[in-house]
């Protein structure tokens, strides 16, 4: 009896830093006040054109927690927030990317609805744990409608969940990301395009530095419910999971990671569970 032909093996390298050089800097405040607040800007440093991520942080957060999270998706050829660039490099605003994490993924939903003025057009929405408040304080503007498929998006949406995001302890009663608030309700009222992943294991700010400043450490272990490994391993799989989407939607199609990822979860550093979601236009 012949034997049947082996299937080639599914592979991906969006879990490891990539191969693009990249340069990391803060741009303060000035005399005038412009811009107001600092940004944090990931670039890659070597010559050529780049699609443009606009990154929102969460709430009570700063950009600079994030650090680690932003070089790994740059280190694959794409720039992070709002750059001054480095000479040769340009941002191509035709490949333009939103993103946020918790109240910043609100955010990132809420600009994409429409709910401020802008010119900017986007190709592609990324939601990191997104959460719209809870039941006793919803976030302004409220945006969930608990009707399937009834976001007015017409650009591919992904939404990455926290497994322990909706966990509370004795000592922490108060989840990060409560159910009826959180990555659940964000995919379901998402249109195709849309994909939905789940770290399992790991809470709603183990995408952050290892380091964070000594209050927001602090309230960090006070408040939220969080993985017991390391959290390199999310911030690889965070980043992976981005970069792979960046890649299918602004990248001319390059779907070659993600159909991977979507064959194989175990490719990704930490366990994805349930099973990933696309749902195709």
């Amino acid at each position: 009896m012949a034997m049947a032909e082996a299937k080639p093996a599914l592979a991906t390298t969006v879990f490891s830093l990539g191969n693009f050089p990249f340069t990391s800097k803060k741009v303060e405040t000035s005399n005038r006040g412009s811009p107001p607040k600092p940004v944090l800007i990931v670039t890659p440093t070597t010559s050529g054109q780049y699609p443009v991520i606009l990154f929102l942080h969460g709430f009570f957060l700063r950009n600079g927690f994030y650090s680690q999270l932003l070089e790994h998706i740059s280190s694959h050829g794409f720039i992070v927030v709002a750059p001054q660039l480095p000479e040769n490099v340009q941002a191509n605003l035709l490949k333009l990317a939103l993103a946020g994490h918790s109240r910043g993924g609100q955010a990132a939903f809420a600009l994409a609805l429409g709910y401020a003025n802008t010119s900017l057009k986007f190709s592609v929405l990324l939601g990191i744990d997104p959460v719209a408040g809870n039941e006793f304080a919803k976030l302004e503007p409220y945006i969930l409608t608990n009707v399937p498929r009834s976001f007015n998006i017409s650009i591919p949406v992904t939404v990455i969940g926290t497994g322990l995001g909706p966990k509370k302890e004795l000592l922490k009663p108060f989840p990060s990301a409560p159910e009826g608030f959180n990555h659940v309700q964000y995919f379901n009222e998402c249109k195709p395009p849309c994909a939905h992943f789940v770290t399992k294991d790991y809470g709603h700010l183990d995408m952050l530095n290892d380091k964070l400043s000594d209050f927001a450490d602090l309230m960090r272990n006070l408040f939220c419910v969080n993985g017991e490994g390391p959290r390199d391993p999310m911030r690889k799989s965070v980043g992976g999971i981005v970069v792979a989407i960046l890649k299918a939607y602004t990248l001319e199609g390059e779907r070659g990671d993600l159909e991977a990822i979507l064959g194989d979860p175990d490719l990704v550093p930490v366990k994805i569970e349930p099973l990933p979601e696309l749902i195709e236009a």
